[in-house]
């Protein structure tokens, strides 16, 4: 009775997301410029909508299950990293009737793991020059294009830094100089800034911790060039989110355990699906699917096809999180060729310095650790260019992802393949979205909706639109947004003894939340201000338990983990900060999903299991910063 309730619930929510294309079409002008332009206007509207909340979990779980054989989705997702979201976005704007599932949480994966750069890959440009290569030339074109839309569809999440190259030969000043002036060219009208080149002593002033020396040579002077930066796992979320507004039916921890075929072609039409949660399993069925499962994908094409080869070379990439007097606000570090000829940089990253990165070979795992000769690896490169000490005790946290590259079998290192993505079809029904980066997400979901399209006959309402469209949180706002906070809310927090104690919403706070959360801030600090949540879960942190009440409500917030790793960033910024938020996080939680004893023990365990993963200096013993003993566990912190 129970899952026919469920199922019903499902068939109305999934009409109720068709009718939006329907009302669409019935007002729709002849020209496919007008029908795109209404689209987007439409959009827009139901984005901005200051009263608009996505729909309860149950919802898009009832309206997946109500997806019938009779009655499919225009298309499934599987994967909500940052294609997949984009994804279920492009197709739900172009009035298409979506689903997506992810095994773990929106962005669990690669794509909170990322380096925080939206950039067109000044190595590509390098590389294309000195060997004529016109498919890399071709990748920084369009990198250079979508950086500037990422930018400014989620403008709270992401903006331009400039990042220093330092030159200790004149040689290298000319070079570089040269190479980055062709990368604003390359970039045109889209170029965020122009580059220009500094003296040793203006170099020095606006990057304090600079060696003068390195190498036993002499600064010369550095060149400055402009990229974007984000904060990966939110972006992540506001897509998923923005879909979710848009009609997709977006279901974190479901997980599909098989795929579904029609006996009579082959034809893949859906999925077996189990919640993860509460370990039931349905079925939901669509015309298209699309695997954009990132390192994984290989492991859904089998479902479909056991002898499928595979499509990625999975490559490893590992940062690590410094304290912020390493580098100053607002202006990254770029070493252009490390010991064995790589690119690491420092960045300036929500308060802290993230470091890195390598690129290697390696195993698909759920949880990649990074090892400790690729965190000494790090360390040493940027050692030679800063006159601080480096330390490996200094480290708060370090991680690895895995990049899902586009296989290249002539390829003889995962350092030389391009970025650039694959959209494939090589079983019936079942459309792979792999490769690519961060920064080409947008353009690489476009891809794979039109490859969907075409592939299942559908008829969506209007083209692509997802150019010009903010995220949830990003239409109207403004750098200047987080004074509102300020101005209006306070904190309202619960002492020790129960007295409530108000407190001052000030500027590191109400920057936080505005570019956190952008236009729905005021949601958070009234909830800070109205619920006495405003307590921050950690010191030195700008961290509110308000945040996690709104994460539960608003952003398909269902574990710990996914409020500490990608909700907030406090495991990737401070590991140890983030152990000792756990207890308020989990209560709060708690709360809000009406968890016993038992799944609240539960919980601590998996969090703290998943930190042990992030190799922070409380993760081994130390002697003047080099490792000199075996990893210690948590308990005994």
């Amino acid at each position: 009775m129970a899952a026919f309730r469920l199922k019903a619930l499902g068939a109305v929510a999934t009409a109720t997301g068709a009718s939006w294309a329907a009302l669409t079409l019935l007002s729709t002008p002849a020209s496919a410029g007008d029908r795109e332009a209404l689209a987007l206007e439409d959009a827009r509207r139901r984005v901005a909508d200051p009263t608009a909340a996505v729909p309860p979990r149950e919802i898009q779980e009832a309206a997946l299950m109500g997806a019938s054989a009779t009655s499919p989705l225009d298309v499934l997702v599987i994967g909500g990293g940052a294609t997949g979201c984009g994804v279920a976005l492009d197709a739900a704007s172009r009035g298409l009737r979506v689903g997506l599932v992810e095994r773990d949480d929106f962005s669990s994966g690669s794509s909170s793991r990322s380096t925080k750069l939206i950039h067109g890959g000044v190595r590509y440009l390098e590389k294309a020059v000195f060997n004529l290569d016109y498919g890399q030339l071709k990748l920084v074109f369009h990198a250079l294009k979508e950086r500037k839309q990422v930018i400014e569809n989620a403008p709270h999440l992401c903006h331009a830094l400039p990042c220093m190259t330092p030159c200790f030969d004149w040689l290298e000043v000319v070079y570089y100089w040269a190479g980055l002036k062709l990368y604003d060219l390359v970039a045109g009208r889209r170029m965020l800034h122009l580059s220009r080149y500094y003296s040793s002593d203006e170099s020095i002033e606006l990057f304090p911790t600079l060696a003068r020396k390195g190498h036993n040579r002499s600064l010369k002077g550095t060149v400055v060039y402009y990229d974007g930066q984000m904060n990966d796992s939110r972006l992540n979320i506001g897509l998923a989110c923005t879909a979710a507004l848009l009609g997709a039916s977006v279901l974190n921890h479901a997980e599909v355990i098989s795929l579904i075929m029609d006996a009579s072609n082959e034809r893949v039409i859906g999925a077996r699906v189990r919640n993860n949660l509460s370990g039931k399993e349905f079925d939901t069925y669509a015309k298209v699917t699309v695997n954009a499962a990132g390192p994984f994908c290989d492991s859904v094409r089998r479902m479909a096809n056991k002898n499928a080869l595979n499509m990625i070379c999975p490559s490893s990439g590992v940062h690590i999180v410094l304290p912020d007097y390493y580098s100053p606000e607002g202006m990254g570090l770029i070493v252009p060729k490390t010991k064995d000829g790589r690119v690491v940089f420092m960045l300036p990253w929500l308060g802290r310095t993230v470091a890195g990165t390598t690129d290697s070979s390696t195993v698909i795992t759920m949880l990649p650790e990074p090892r400790e000769d690729e965190i000494q690896f790090i360390l040493d490169a940027i050692c030679d260019y800063l006159n601080v000490q480096v330390r490996r005790s200094d480290v708060l946290s370090a991680w690895s992802g895995i990049r899902p590259l586009a296989m290249d079998p002539s390829a003889k290192n995962t350092e030389s393949i391009s970025r650039d993505h694959v959209v494939h079809e090589d079983h019936p029904g079942l459309i792979t979205i792999t490769g690519g980066k961060w920064t080409t997400y947008r353009s690489m979901a476009e891809d794979a909706v039109d490859a969907a399209i075409r592939s299942g006959q559908l008829t969506p309402s209007s083209g692509c639109v997802t150019e010009q469209l903010h995220i949830v949180g990003g239409d109207g706002w403004e750098p200047a947004s987080f004074t509102i906070l300020a101005q209006r809310f306070t904190r309202r927090k619960k002492s020790y003894r129960g007295k409530i104690v108000p407190g001052l919403m000030d500027s590191s706070i109400s920057k936080h939340l505005s570019h956190a959360y952008g236009t729905m801030a005021e949601k958070v600090a009234g909830i800070a201000q109205n619920e006495n949540l405003g307590k921050k879960l950690a010191h030195g942190y700008p961290f509110l338990e308000a945040e996690v009440a709104y994460c539960a409500r608003h952003e398909y917030c269902e574990s710990a983990i996914d409020f500490i790793a990608r909700r907030s960033r406090l495991a990737f910024l401070d590991t140890d900060a983030a152990r000792r938020a756990l207890p308020l996080v989990i209560d709060i939680l708690s709360s809000e999903h009406k968890w016993d004893k038992t799944r609240k023990k539960l919980e601590l365990q998996k969090s703290i299991e998943f930190l042990e993963t992030f190799k922070s200096s409380k993760n081994a013993q130390f002697n003047d910063g080099k490792l000199t003993g075996t990893s210690t566990t948590w308990a005994s912190t």
